[in-house]
């Protein structure tokens, strides 16, 4: 049975020598082998994975590996185990844990930086100058470091924070997602209330920033998109005003909401040469723009209108600077409902159809979760 040397365990929480994980194969192949169970070190603890959410950069790294850097090399190490989503259950806890204890329920951030850097030592881990070199203290589960399409994972404790009672597994993993909105809103200033905030892409992150953003003051709150339903669910968020940019100008509308100078802040999650250049051109003189997405190929922008408007451009990777946990007190206090961006249940056996769910789209999908626990399948079947 599992008891490493200085690991603290529990009869209540038996953890097993060997689990159960999906592993990279070759390009777009994964397969469900038994891996040994991961050992905490210090300050870290181990988490039995009760769900993991799909993400579509976990798409990226099954398909071609970037932005993943896993082992110093791409495309991407076969038998790396992905997805970073996730939340769970405090199994065994490292050296001298005393922060947590056995059988606490947590969500989890991507990162911790190594703690000793430039960046982190400034906050800012999610750029830690250590990136990928886990001997110096760096981890990015699922990016660089196994993560939680298995049945434990290794978090450091300051990822880690305690999920409250009233919140369901699936709800909790989603807290990854807030956070990434709430960095980005962050970054372009934090005190958003009053306000007008534009978010362009109405996808995971982009519609839980349209939440984010409400729940936080601002208004109005416009999302930009092309899909109707997926618009429909951010007026449920807290959108003042959607725009279908197949039907209208999104330049021109937001201008006229906002008495024709623009907007404050703009929050960029479709990543597409189209959507940036509305993004300058729809914020005021002064204004923000946070890049939340991943542009796959090299873009050409309107730099000169940067410079001259005084625009800023931030661009953010992940959950940093504490995000999730400041996510998951509003959706503690219920400030919204994240639920509504998740739309499919799958149990850990069939991630493979969780994938390709995600992937296609199947059935309008927006947030597609995997559970190891029977309980969450039977609760969260009307989901689907």
């Amino acid at each position: 049975m599992y008891h490493p040397a200085g690991v603290k365990t529990s009869p209540n929480f038996p953890v097993p020598e060997q689990m159960k994980a999906w592993v990279l194969g070759n390009p777009d192949e994964i397969f469900l082998r038994d891996k040994p169970t991961p050992v905490p070190k210090r300050a870290e603890v181990l988490v039995r994975i009760d769900a993991v959410a799909i993400c579509a950069t976990d798409l990226e790294i099954i398909h071609r590996g970037p932005p993943a850097s896993i082992g110093g090399g791409l495309p991407f190490n076969k038998n790396f185990t992905p997805g970073h989503e996730y939340m769970g259950t405090v199994a065994a806890l490292g050296p001298d844990v005393d922060e947590f204890e056995i059988g606490q329920r947590v969500s989890v951030e991507i990162h911790a930086g190594c703690g000793q850097c430039k960046r982190c030592r400034q906050g800012m881990y999610t750029s830690c100058l250590n990136y990928g070199r886990p001997e110096k203290g760096h981890r990015a589960n699922g990016f660089t470091t196994d993560g939680g399409f298995a049945e434990y994972a290794v978090n450091h404790i300051n990822t880690v924070e305690h999920v409250p009672d009233t919140m369901s597994d699936p709800e909790a993993t989603l807290v990854v997602t807030a956070g990434t909105s709430m960095y980005g809103l962050t970054e372009l200033g934090g005190l958003v209330a009053g306000e007008s905030v534009v978010v362009i892409g109405p996808g995971p992150i982009g519609l839980l920033a349209v939440a984010v953003a409400k729940a936080l003051g601002a208004s109005p709150v416009i999302l930009t998109g092309t899909r109707d339903k997926r618009l429909a669910i951010g007026k449920e968020l807290g959108a003042d005003r959607v725009i279908n940019i197949s039907n209208e100008n999104p330049v021109d509308v937001v201008k006229q909401l906002t008495g024709g100078i623009g907007a404050d802040y703009v929050v960029e999650c479709a990543g597409s040469e189209a959507t940036i250049d509305q993004a300058i051109h729809m914020t005021n003189r002064g204004g923000k723009i946070c890049l939340a997405a991943f542009p796959h190929m090299p873009i050409t922008t309107d730099i000169a209108h940067l410079v001259r408007n005084n625009i800023y451009v931030y661009g953010i990777r992940g959950e940093g600077k504490s995000a999730t946990r400041r996510a998951m007190a509003l959706m503690a206090e219920k400030k919204f409902d994240a639920t509504r961006i998740h739309t499919h249940t799958f149990a850990l056996d069939d991630l493979p159809t969780a994938l390709r769910y995600a992937r296609e789209r199947i059935e309008d999908a927006i947030k597609v979760v995997v559970t190891t626990r029977p309980t969450e399948m039977l609760s969260n079947a009307a989901a689907r």
